[in-house]
């Protein structure tokens, strides 16, 4: 499953690129890079290890990413008003 790209919130809040090179990006607000690190993809699930050794999961169903606590879209693919 193909999930590079950049992931956002439905109020654009929080921005998650994940990267061809198995890295991801996360901005908050206007803080860039707030939170970095790796992420490996099984089937549709996501694991990550942020640089600082936090790790977390994510689920992609229906074309949207369940990250923790967070729900993200693919950017530009059409999404709930924010």
């Amino acid at each position: 499953m193909d999930v590079t790209g950049m992931w956002v919130t439905a109020d654009g809040h929080i921005r998650q690129e994940l990267r061809a090179d198995g890295r991801y990006d996360e901005a908050r607000g206007t803080r860039r890079s707030a939170y970095t690190g790796s992420y490996t993809v099984t089937g549709s699930h996501l694991d990550y290890v942020d640089d600082t050794g936090f790790t977390a999961t994510g689920d992609i169903r229906d074309g949207v990413l369940f990250h923790e606590h967070l729900v993200l879209y693919r950017e530009g693919h059409p999404r709930p008003e924010g």
